[in-house]
């Protein structure tokens, strides 16, 4: 009972020491699953956000597509007759002195459009575009360049740059969506692999402390068996040494009880008047020693069979303790082998577990940069629809105020025309 106790005990702190492990386990997989759980939504938030942004840059491209076809379309007519080469021969000194003698710069309504634009949304692109405009506007006036070749390039220019511009987020999305989509699947791998290893060290070192514990029940048997072993022989070696002395003596004893019956039925047997008077006393005495004689027989004979019977146990039980002690001591062998073997093992596994847990912790820093480069943070998309959509509405009026200009231009160069006429 005692020893079923101690291994209650034991088996009760190992399986707390096992619950608690389970228990940390559990928690830090808890919160892997919350972070990976937050990085996913992360992800999906960013990639919405990306989509959408797409999308207004896809729209924003189709505006300033749509700008330069409305150029395209509206001023050719203006340009024709303005710059065309059948006008070079008679309008080439009359459109420079025109151009030069107009302050373009300052007077241009789309140059000052674009620079409160660029302002009011604090963009560069939208600054140097405004700058440039004013640039080709004052610079080809002076030369007696047509500016509206000059913006309708910048348009181009710009159109071409937003375009890469496009191509470099759609290459960087898809570059993320797959290096984010390989490191969790990477991820996923590597806890599982931690976990099962985890689980595989648990259970073999488990198994390990279980035989050890055994082992040494097993030991401490063997040790109290071998005690009582050598009590049964010291006490045998006991009995049988007060048995080797005491046999002698009773037969010694029942062999004087037996020649001085024989003498004494010999003496009263003799035929004689002078003994007639002692027949009583000789035969109380003859009765006394025959029950003498009978009590030593059957003592001996106790005696022999108590011997017999206690060599017989001996011998029983020393075999039986043989049997067990071999029995004990192959477990204590094969146990003993077992847990070195799992104990080995759970070395390799452990070493397995921190190469896995190595490799595991170079994916998470690398899905840490992966977020940094990929998961936008700095603009909602909300605010970046609004600041595109303002942008765009923007580049349309300043298109149809260079269309007035166009216009009114045209009209001063009809006027110079006849002048010169």
């Amino acid at each position: 009972m005692d020893d079923a106790k101690s291994a209650t005990a034991a088996s009760g702190e190992a399986k707390a020491a096992a619950e608690g492990d389970l228990a940390v386990t559990s928690k830090d997989l808890a919160e892997d699953v919350k972070s990976l759980a937050n990085l996913h939504r992360e992800c999906m938030t960013g990639a919405t956000e990306f989509e959408e942004a797409t999308k207004s840059r896809g729209e924003e491209l189709a505006a300033i597509a749509e700008a330069k076809k409305v150029i395209s379309e509206t001023t050719g007519g203006a340009e024709k007759q303005t710059y065309g080469l059948d006008q070079v021969s008679f309008l080439q000194v009359s459109r420079s002195k025109m151009f030069a003698g107009l302050d373009l710069s300052n007077s241009n309504a789309a140059v000052k459009f674009m620079r409160a634009l660029a302002r009011k949304h604090n963009d560069p692109a939208l600054t140097q575009l405004a700058s440039r405009m004013a640039s080709a506007i004052r610079f080809g006036a002076s030369d007696g360049d047509d500016p509206f070749a000059k913006v309708k390039g910048l348009i181009s220019d710009m159109l071409e740059r937003l375009q890469a511009d496009a191509a470099a987020d759609a290459s960087h999305k898809a570059f993320c969506d797959k290096e984010m989509s390989e490191s969790n699947a990477k991820k996923a791998e590597k806890d599982s692999e931690v976990a099962k290893l985890t689980t595989k060290i648990d259970q073999m070192s488990a198994r390990s402390a279980q035989l050890k514990e055994e082992v040494a029940t097993l030991q401490k048997e063997l040790a109290e068996l071998a005690k009582t072993q050598a009590d049964m022989d010291k006490l045998r070696q006991e009995e049988k040494a007060a048995y080797n002395a005491n046999r002698p003596e009773m037969e010694q004893g029942l062999e004087g009880v037996k020649m001085a019956l024989q003498i004494l039925r010999d003496y009263y047997a003799k035929d004689g008047k002078n003994h007639e008077a002692a027949d009583g006393a000789a035969g109380g005495i003859v009765g006394l020693l025959e029950v003498v004689e009978s009590d030593l027989s059957k003592g001996l004979a106790e005696m022999m069979a108590t011997e017999e019977a206690a060599a017989a146990d001996h011998d029983k039980q020393t075999k039986e303790n043989a049997v067990t002690r071999t029995n004990k001591e192959q477990d204590v062998k094969y146990k003993t082998a077992e847990f070195t073997r799992l104990d080995k093992a759970v070395a390799e596994a452990t070493s397995d577990r921190e190469g896995v847990q190595t490799e595991l912790d170079a994916v998470l820093e690398y899905l840490e940069k992966l977020k940094e480069q990929c998961i936008a943070k700095a603009e909602t998309y909300e605010e970046r629809v609004r600041r595109r959509e303002s942008e765009l509405s923007g580049l349309r009026e300043a298109l149809q105020i260079l269309d007035g200009e166009a216009a009114l231009l045209q009209k001063s160069a009809g006027h110079a025309l006849i002048g010169s006429a």
